[in-house]
């Protein structure tokens, strides 16, 4: 609501004064650019660096799997290898390959002899238990021939070998 004779009526203006709006020029803003980015994260892509010192699983010439090392320090020219510094000028010469090969042989000739025993005993008992006329003895030498089938049939096989074999 709005008084008629636009007097202010209000306890801190005195009565029978008018208000006068006072009316200040627009102050000059400094002119603006687009609007201010929120500051965030950002993705800064880096280098791929090479790695040093690392060691890392690879195939070699024949595609068998190896184990290579990148070294930090490459060999130079000037310096020889470390194989060549620790043998002595009349030492053994290394093969002509370069590589440094070991072979390894694996020989199962232990677990054949056990498995051809095995195998003999199993006859054996077989022979006997055809000629057997007792029927404990024959109850007894059913029980020893499966026993000695059980033991053949873990040891007759790919991995039983593998895992008792020696390497030299």
């Amino acid at each position: 609501m709005e008084p008629i004779s636009g007097m202010i009526h209000s306890p801190a203006a005195p009565a029978g004064v008018r208000e006068t709006s006072i009316v200040q020029p627009p102050q000059r803003e400094a002119p603006r650019t687009a609007a201010p980015v929120p500051a965030t994260d950002q993705y800064v892509p880096e280098e791929a660096h090479t790695p040093c010192g690392l060691y890392w699983v690879g195939k070699d010439e024949d595609g068998s799997p190896r184990i290579f090392f990148d070294d930090p320090e490459p060999k130079t020219a000037d310096t020889p290898p470390e194989d060549e510094k620790s043998t002595p000028p009349g030492g053994p010469e290394k093969p002509a390959s370069g590589r440094g090969e070991e072979k390894c042989t694996c020989d199962t000739s232990k677990v054949d002899r056990e498995i051809e025993q095995l195998k003999k005993r199993r006859e054996q008992l077989e022979s006997r238990l055809r000629t057997e006329t007792d029927e404990a003895r024959v109850r007894e030498l059913e029980r020893q021939l499966a026993q000695v089938d059980r033991e053949l049939s873990q040891k007759d096989n790919d991995a039983y070998r593998r895992g008792h074999s020696q390497f030299s």
